[in-house]
């Protein structure tokens, strides 16, 4: 991502500008560099809720014990000697004995090191892996000093971390030895191979596909007792694992276990729902697509964080299914929530991202309605409107203008988009 740019904190791609009598997603080369600008500005928005990875759907899932391993300076296990403490930066450390040097720094003399500070996330009783950062006080400092980290571990967890395959394993490869460490009976390997499929892409996740346990993940989309955060990339491996398949069986079973998931009775928040609906349109493509539509995902009586869930759906399809769900179903679908009050703004937005300049006349009449009482939805409108080429976006700009130049203004600046048409 180096060749972004930042806008107010936010990684800005440069994207073609699109043909103004084309589909989304044709490139042309005729919008003036202000128009494409104000794309930019727009789509920082609706990327914000999504990641490069393979699992959108799970959260901030921080480095596997691996990568920790692979990039420390130095690594041992050792044994906690005294009670975790504050330390001058707030932080919590703890004292631990060295055990076992595992690799030694090139810097500072470890070997000879025989007890060090480390920061914890908690207290930890017993025997920790140990890694260490190497961190120059001051750039004329020639020796950097170590910053230490721990992690609690029994014995399990070390031959675990140990006998992890490398970073500069391909990724694929590395997937298939995690894959039968998901849901792993000592909860801190099941953690870290949950991390790394948390941080692989979609393309990795694919091609390790004939790794995944099919029953064991289509079981855990539904079971109650799975942790929810996980919940969401189960239900996407489900759908992986459904499309590989060459058993007619075991599709029809992954498939039947995330309709069920997505016809379970709601409660106030469904963890991990956008990653199921995100395995349907795996597993099924345009089919999938249509499954939701009959489920009432799309309509007026649909749940607002369902709906929020499946716009995360639909922007994954948009990013990494376009082989088998043509982008402009996306956007079509897309657009059929813009009478949805708690998503009408996101979906907008969302058709801006996409370039979906056909939607001029039912945004515009957002303004009007949903828009009225909704100022995120009046920016998503004026930011849509001001980004398309469209000579009928222009012409709802004007009318908008005409009826209240002050409001429309507000708008244009709370989407942060130049004025100047």
């Amino acid at each position: 991502m180096a060749c972004g740019m930042m806008v107010r904190g936010m990684m800005v791609m440069p994207v073609a500008p699109a043909d103004a009598g084309h589909s989304p997603g044709r490139a042309a080369s005729s919008l003036p560099a202000r128009i494409v600008f104000r794309v930019f500005l727009l789509v920082t928005v609706a990327l914000a809720p999504t990641r490069a990875t393979a699992c959108p759907f799970c959260g901030t899932v921080g480095q596997s014990l691996s990568q920790q391993r692979d990039a420390a300076a130095a690594v041992a296990v050792g044994e906690a000697v005294g009670t975790a403490g504050a330390d001058a930066q707030g932080l919590h450390s703890q004292r631990f004995r060295i055990d076992q040097w595992l690799r030694t720094s090139s810097g500072p003399a470890t070997a000879a090191v025989s007890t060090v500070a480390a920061r914890v996330a908690g207290p930890v009783a017993g025997t920790a892996m140990l890694f260490a950062t190497a961190q120059p006080e001051s750039p004329d400092q020639a020796v950097p000093r170590l910053v230490w980290a721990a992690v609690a571990a029994d014995e399990s967890l070390l031959g675990h971390m140990s006998a992890a395959p490398a970073s500069t394993v391909p990724a694929a490869d590395r997937l298939r030895w995690f894959a039968v460490r998901l849901e792993h009976p000592d909860p801190g390997i099941a953690a870290d191979a949950f991390t790394e499929f948390g941080l692989a892409n979609v393309a990795d996740v694919r091609a390790a596909a004939d790794a995944l346990d099919a029953r064991a993940v289509m079981t855990w989309v539904n079971e109650p007792g799975i942790d929810a955060r996980r919940r969401g990339l189960y239900g996407l491996l489900a759908g992986v694992a459904a499309a590989a398949a060459t058993d007619p069986k075991v599709v029809r079973d992954c498939v039947a276990a995330l309709h069920r998931a997505v016809e379970a009775p709601a409660d106030d928040f469904r963890a991990g729902f956008d990653g199921i609906l995100a395995g349907v349109l795996v597993a099924e493509g345009e089919k999938g697509l249509d499954f939701l539509t009959l489920r009432g995902l799309f309509g007026p009586g649909a749940r607002p964080m369902d709906q929020r869930h499946l716009l995360a759906a639909l922007r994954f399809a948009w990013e990494s299914l376009a082989d088998t769900i043509p982008q402009r179903r996306v956007a079509a679908a897309t657009a059929s929530l813009l009478s949805s009050p708690a998503v009408a703004a996101l979906a907008t937005i969302d058709l801006a991202r996409y370039q979906a300049w056909d939607e001029v006349a039912p945004v515009a009449r957002l303004w009007d309605t949903i828009g009225a009482d909704d100022p995120l939805v009046r920016r998503a409108v004026a930011g849509y409107l001001a980004a398309c080429p469209l000579p009928a976006a222009r012409s709802e700009l004007d009318r908008i203008r005409t009826q209240n130049p002050d409001l429309l203004q507000r708008a244009l600046d709370a989407a942060a988009l130049p004025v100047g048409r």
